[in-house]
């Protein structure tokens, strides 16, 4: 039986947050309720950016993060976080891109909103789905990922404060091409 596209989308929208973190992210928050204010689309799922570090795992499990945060980080942050570990594990640290899971009614939605999300810097984004639901994911290209940490910290201070200038320039401007995509829409 097919659900029409309205009642999937007042269905989705309807739940409850699974994300880990409970709520969207704030500079998110904004171009999320513009797409969902259109007839034609809807958010599946949405992370602003972020950084972490996370233990170097095959497949994700409760206690994985050791440092998590949509905003930017200090110095002091990412250096208390490693030196209050004492796993075993390695840690990785990561910088991610924004991105966003949209269902679209149809196919030229799909490649209206995608064409925006380009123009506005989410290069890395496709049609995800064409059968069943038409699902666009929508990713931008800011991206940091090394290993940290492995029985001990792997890089100097020097090092530690460069890296986290680096993921905060880069979370500003995964936020940047958020703000750029709402005003396009």
């Amino acid at each position: 039986m097919n659900v029409p596209f309205e009642r999937r989308k007042e269905d989705c929208l309807g739940k409850d947050d699974k994300s880990s973190i409970g709520s969207w992210d704030k500079p998110i928050l904004a171009l999320c309720n513009k797409i969902n204010s259109k007839k034609s689309l809807y958010t599946l799922s949405s992370c602003s950016g972020r950084i972490v570090l996370i233990k170097n795992l095959d497949k994700k499990q409760p206690g994985m993060f050791i440092l998590r945060s949509h905003d930017k980080i200090t110095f002091n942050q990412l250096k208390k976080a490693l030196e209050n570990y004492d796993g075993k594990e390695n840690l990785i640290f990561k910088q991610e891109a924004g991105i966003l899971h949209i269902c679209c009614k149809e196919v030229s939605d799909a490649e209206e909103l995608l064409n925006k999300a380009r123009t506005a810097g989410w290069k890395n984004s496709g049609i995800m789905s064409l059968s069943g639901r038409i699902v666009l994911e929508l990713r931008s290209t800011e991206y940091i990922s090394l290993p940290i940490y492995e029985k001990e910290i792997l890089v100097d201070d020097k090092f530690l404060k460069i890296l986290v200038k680096e993921a905060n320039r880069k979370l500003e401007r995964a936020w940047e091409k958020i703000n750029k995509l709402e005003k396009l829409i």
